[in-house]
C-alpha cells in the first residue's frame, strides 16, 4: 500500500557526494518544491537537441504545470533526484511508478556536463532509491539517436531486455545488483577516484593562499618549496594584505585574491587562519579550482566540538563546488615525476625520484620515513600526508596508485581506516599487481585520533591483521619495518620461494642470519663462511654461484669491515668501495634470475648507502633484513596462490527464500530491533542452510531427563545451558558418555548438588556426538567491516590464547581451507603426534555454509556455533546461538558515494 506523501519526510539519507569520471564532485539529492527556480535555470541551459531526446518532441520551455510536477514528489511513487555543483542543477533523473514493482525512468543532463559520468552516477542512486521503495524493474524509452543514454542503461550491468516499437527503443532493467553491475560500479569508482587524486598530484597550476609578504611562516615556506623543487606548471601567490602593485613574491606572481588570477587554477594550497578558510574556499570554488590542500590547523584535531564542526563545514563547502580536499592540518603532497616536480609540503626538499608511493596520516612520521628512505638510496613516486583526512583518504590514494605506472610498491601509515571493507577490497586488487605495506598506529588504544572523524569499529587488532592477510596486505609493526620492507620491494624482484642462501665474511653474523631465517619461517641453507680474509672477488664469485643455484630463491650477504689486505679500507670509514662494486657486479643478474639480494652489514653504513644507490637494499641488523625478506616471500606466495582465486560455492540444498521469510517473521513477532533466537528457532534457521544442530531436550527434573534420553537413545550428554555456565566445561557443567539411566541419575544429582537448582541450570539432554576435536565457528557483523567469519579450537586455544582466524564474508573455498590451516593449533586437526586426522573437508563445508548464511541474510548479525565437534567422519554442531537485528547498511553494495561525517 502506498504511503501518503504527507507521511514521507524528506529522505536525507538519499543525499550523497559522488566523484565523477573526470575527478570532479557532484552532490546528489532529492528535488524539493524549493527547487523551482533552479529547475527552470537548468532547463534553459539544456540544448534543444537534449530536450528533444528527453520529451520526444520540441520542448523549448517548461510550463508552470511542468515545474510543479517535476519539483513535487511523494518520495515513493514519484521521485526526482538532481546532481548539483555549486548549488545549481547539472542533471536530473526521475522515476514514476507504473505498477507494483515497476517504474518508468528518465534522465536529463546539461550539455556542458555530458561525458562526465553524471547520468551513470544518477542511475546508481535512483536504482538504490527504487529498490528501497519496493521497485524491482525500470522501464526506459529512448530515441535510437540518443546513443549516449542508451549506453548509460546498457552499460549499467543490470539484467535487461531490449525491444524496438514505434521508433522507440524500450529497455527493461532488473534492478537487483548482479556481479556485472557491481563490477561496473567499482570500475567507475576506481577511475573516478583515481582521477580525482591525479588532479591533485599532477596540477598544471598551483596557488598558495596565505603566502606572507615577509619570509617565514607556513604559506611562504610552502611557496618557496614549490618553487625550489622546479615545479613545471604555473605558480601563483595570494595574500589579502598584498598591495595592488605587489608584483611578485620570491619571483612568483602575487595577487590579493585568487579571483584576480587571469587563468585557471588546478590546486589551491590554503595556509590561512581557520576563520578565513571559508572565504578562501568560496573564492576557489567560484574560480573553478579543482582541489584544495589545506595545511591550516584548528579543526577536529583540537578535540573540541567547534573544531569538528569546522571540519565538516569545510568538506561540505568544498564538495559543493566540486572540489576535493587533502587535510586539513596536512603536511602536504609530493610528486617527483620530472613532468611535475611538485613539493607542496613542509618537507625542505623534494626527494629523489623513486618507485615507492607513501601515504601517512602523520606529518612527522611521513618526514621521518622520507628521510630514512632518502639516506638508503630510495625515492618516492608520490607522497601524501593527509592530516585529518577529512575527505581524501588512503582508499582514494590506493585507487590512484593501483594504475600509476610510476609506482611499484605502496607504503601506508594508518591510524584509522574509515571504511575497512572498502579498504580491504581496494588493497586486495592493488596487491594483485604491486605490494601494499601497512603499519597501523593506535592499535591498542581503542580510541580514534581526535582529528579523524570516522565511524567506530569494534574489530580487534588481531582481526584487522587477519583481514589484511586475506587481502594480501603486508602488515608490519613499526615505521622502521615499513621502510625496510619498502626498500626490498622497491629494489629487488620477489622471491620464487623461501629457500635462502647466506654467505659472508663473518661466521657469527652468518649464524645470526641463519637463525633469523628459521625463526621467520624461511628455509636457509647452511651459511657459507668466506672467512675474514675474503676479498671482493671472493664475495663476487660466491654471490654469482648462489644466484645460479636452482636450490636458492634469495641471497643474504653478510659483511663486516675487511682487514689484513692491501686494498682493505680504513675500518673507521664505514665504507668499502671495492666490495660494494664486486657485489653490484654479481647482483646485476639478480633481477633476471628473479632472486632478491640483500646485504646485512656491521660498521659499514657508508657502503650500505652506496649499495642502496645501486638498488641493493642494505640493513644494519640481520633480523631486519630477514623480516623484510620473509614478508616479501609470504606476499609472493599470496600472489601465486591468488592467481587462481577461490569460488563462493552455491549449495543446492539451501533455502534462502524461506530463511528470509523466517527472519522477517521472527523480527516482526519480537517487535524489537535486536533479538536472540531460542534454541529451536536458531536450529530451524540454520537448517535452512544445511547446518543441522544436535537436538537438545529440556530436563527440568530427573524424570524429564530420563524421558529425553529414552527418546534420543543412549549414550547421552547432560549439560547446563544457563548463560553463566554455557560452554564452561571447566566449571563441570557438562557430563558426557552417560551410558544408561543409572549414569544419568547420578550425573543429574551431582550437577544440581554442585551448581544449583535445575531451574537455574537450565539442564538439557543431548545425544552423544562421535569423538573428535572441539572447535568454534562464528560469524559476526561489524558496522564498518561487515560480516566476518571466524574459526578456532574450543576452549583455551581461542579464549585464552586468542588463536582464532578470520576472513571477510563471503568466503571462498580457498578462504575456508586457509581458515582451518592458519590457526596455530591446526596440527591437532591433521593427525598431530600420531592421532587420527579429522574430517577437515566437512569442517570447511560448514564454514562456507555459515558464510553464505551471513552474506545472504544481513539481519543475522551474529552466529555462534560452539562446540562444533570435528570427527574422523563428519562434523556435529552441539550448540548454536543466533542473533537478529535490523540490517545494517552495506555501503559496498550501495551506489557510489563519498564518506560523510
Amino acid at each position: 500500500m502506498t504511503i501518503p506523501p504527507s507521511s514521507r519526510p524528506y529522505p536525507v539519507h538519499w543525499e550523497a557526494d559522488v566523484v565523477l569520471r573526470d575527478g570532479g564532485i557532484s552532490h546528489v539529492r532529492p528535488i524539493t518544491p524549493d527547487d523551482a527556480d533552479r529547475l527552470v535555470s537548468f532547463y534553459e541551459q539544456v540544448s534543444d537537441e537534449s530536450k528533444y531526446y528527453r520529451f520526444f518532441a520540441p520542448y523549448p520551455r517548461l510550463s508552470a504545470k511542468d515545474v510543479h510536477r517535476f519539483t513535487h514528489h511523494d518520495y515513493d511513487d514519484r521521485v526526482g533526484l538532481a546532481a548539483t555543483v555549486g548549488g545549481e542543477f547539472i542533471a536530473t533523473v526521475r522515476y514514476d511508478r507504473t505498477e507494483e514493482g515497476q517504474a518508468e525512468v528518465a534522465f536529463l543532463v546539461q550539455d556542458a556536463h555530458q561525458g562526465r559520468g553524471v547520468a551513470s552516477a544518477l542511475m546508481e542512486h535512483i536504482a538504490a532509491v527504487a529498490r528501497e521503495r519496493g521497485i524491482r524493474r525500470f522501464i526506459a524509452e529512448v530515441l535510437p539517436a540518443n546513443r549516449k543514454m542508451i549506453k548509460v542503461f546498457t552499460d549499467a550491468g543490470y539484467t535487461q531486455q531490449r525491444s524496438f516499437t514505434d521508433g522507440v527503443v524500450r529497455l527493461e532493467l532488473d534492478l537487483e545488483p548482479t556481479d556485472a553491475s557491481l563490477a561496473v560500479q567499482r570500475a567507475r569508482e576506481q577511475r573516478a577516484e583515481g582521477r580525482s587524486v591525479q588532479r591533485l598530484l599532477a596540477p598544471q597550476s598551483v596557488v598558495v593562499i596565505g603566502a606572507g609578504r615577509r619570509p617565514g611562516g607556513v604559506g611562504r615556506t610552502l611557496l618557496r618549496n614549490i618553487a625550489a623543487a622546479g615545479f613545471t606548471g604555473r605558480l601563483h601567490a595570494v595574500n589579502h594584505s598584498f598591495t595592488d602593485d605587489q608584483g611578485t613574491v620570491d619571483g612568483v606572481p602575487a595577487y590579493r585574491s585568487i579571483t584576480e588570477i587571469p587563468e585557471p587554477v588546478d590546486l589551491a594550497v590554503l595556509a590561512v587562519p581557520a576563520e578565513r578558510v571559508p572565504e578562501a574556499v568560496a573564492d576557489c570554488g567560484e574560480h573553478g579550482v579543482q582541489g584544495l590542500l589545506v595545511v591550516t590547523s584548528g579543526y577536529a584535531e583540537s578535540g573540541d566540538p567547534a573544531g569538528r564542526e569546522r571540519q565538516r563545514a569545510l568538506v561540505r563547502q568544498a564538495r559543493s563546488y566540486g572540489m576535493r580536499v587533502i587535510g586539513p592540518n596536512a603536511l602536504g603532497i609530493l610528486n617527483t615525476s620530472p613532468a611535475v616536480r611538485l613539493n607542496a609540503s613542509l618537507s625542505p626538499e623534494l626527494p629523489v625520484t623513486g618507485r615507492l608511493g607513501l601515504f601517512t596520516q602523520s606529518g612527522a612520521i611521513g618526514i621521518a620515513v622520507l628521510g630514512g628512505l632518502h639516506r638508503r638510496g630510495a625515492g618516492v613516486s608520490s607522497f601524501v600526508s593527509a592530516g585529518n583526512r577529512a575527505d581524501v583518504s588512503g582508499n582514494d590514494i590506493l585507487q590512484y596508485w593501483h594504475e600509476d605506472p610510476a609506482t611499484d610498491a605502496v607504503l601506508m601509515y594508518l591510524e584509522t581506516i574509515g571504511n575497512p571493507r572498502k579498504f580491504n577490497r581496494l588493497a586486495k586488487r592493488t596487491a594483485a599487481v604491486k605490494p601494499v605495506v601497512v603499519v597501523k598506529g593506535a592499535r591498542h588504544s581503542g580510541a580514534v585520533p581526535p582529528g579523524q572523524l570516522v565511524a567506530p569499529s569494534r574489530i580487534p587488532d588481531s582481526t584487522v591483521s587477519a583481514l589484511f592477510r586475506q587481502a594480501g596486505v603486508i602488515r608490519v609493526s613499526t615505521v622502521t619495518e615499513l621502510a625496510d620492507a619498502g626498500l626490498l620491494l622497491s629494489f629487488q624482484p620477489l622471491p620464487a620461494g623461501d629457500r635462502v642462501a647466506v654467505l659472508g665474511n663473518s661466521e657469527s653474523l652468518g649464524l645470526l642470519t641463519y637463525d633469523a631465517c628459521l625463526t621467520a619461517g624461511l628455509a636457509p641453507a647452511a651459511p657459507l663462511d668466506l672467512t675474514t680474509a675474503a676479498t671482493p672477488g671472493d664475495f663476487r664469485d660466491a654471490l654469482t654461484a648462489a644466484l645460479a643455484d636452482d636450490a636458492c630463491d634469495a641471497v643474504v650477504v653478510t659483511a663486516i669491515p675487511r682487514v689484513g689486505s692491501e686494498d682493505a679500507p680504513d675500518p673507521e670509514s664505514g665504507d668499502d668501495p671495492l666490495l660494494a662494486e664486486a657485489l653490484c657486479e654479481a647482483a646485476a643478474a639478480a633481477r633476471e634470475a628473479g632472486k632478491p639480494v640483500l646485504l646485512v652489514h656491521l660498521a659499514l653504513d657508508r657502503m650500505g648507502d652506496r649499495l642502496g644507490a645501486r638498488r641493493i637494499p642494505a640493513y644494519p641488523a640481520a633480523e631486519r633484513a630477514v623480516r623484510a625478506l620473509a614478508e616479501a616471500s609470504a606476499y609472493a606466495r599470496w600472489r601465486r596462490e591468488s592467481a587462481t582465486p577461490g569460488k563462493v560455492p552455491d549449495f543446492e540444498d539451501t533455502q534462502e527464500g524461506a530463511a528470509r521469510h523466517d527472519v522477517a517473521r521472527l523480527l516482526a513477532d519480537a517487535g524489537n530491533d535486536r533479538i536472540t533466537l531460542d534454541d529451536d528457532a536458531a536450529a530451524a534457521l540454520l537448517a535452512r542452510y544445511g547446518i543441522p544442530v544436535r537436538r537438545c531436550l529440556p530436563a527440568p527434573d530427573t524424570d524429564a531427563a530420563l524421558s529425553a534420553a529414552g527418546r534420543l537413545g543412549y549414550p547421552v550428554a547432560l549439560k547446563t545451558t544457563a548463560p553463566h555456565l554455557r560452554h564452561r566445561a571447566d566449571l563441570g557443567g557438562v557430563r558426557l558418555d552417560l551410558a544408561g539411566p543409572d549414569d544419568l541419575r547420578r550425573a543429574y544429582d551431582e550437577l544440581t548438588a554442585r551448581l544449583g537448582k535445575p531451574a537455574e541450570l537450565r539442564l538439557v539432554v543431548q545425544a552423544m556426538a562421535p569423538r573428535g576435536v572441539d572447535t568454534v565457528v562464528r560469524a559476526t557483523v561489524d558496522p564498518a567491516a561487515g560480516a566476518v567469519l571466524s574459526f578456532g579450537l574450543a576452549g583455551a586455544p581461542s579464549e585464552l590464547l586468542g588463536d582464532i582466524a578470520h576472513r571477510l564474508v563471503p568466503a571462498t573455498d580457498r578462504d575456508a581451507a586457509e581458515l582451518v590451516r592458519s590457526i596455530k593449533a591446526a596440527p591437532l586437526l591433521f593427525g598431530w603426534r600420531g592421532s587420527e586426522p579429522v574430517d577437515t573437508a566437512a569442517l570447511e563445508e560448514l564454514l562456507l555454509r555459515v558464510s553464505l548464511l551471513a552474506d545472504d541474510l544481513p539481519e543475522v548479525v551474529a552466529v555462534d556455533l560452539e562446540p562444533v565437534v570435528v570427527a574422523q567422519q563428519g562434523v556435529a554442531v552441539l550448540g548454536a546461538t543466533v542473533r537478529l537485528a535490523r540490517p545494517p547498511a552495506r555501503t559496498d553494495l550501495g551506489p557510489r558515494a563519498l564518506s560523510s561525517f
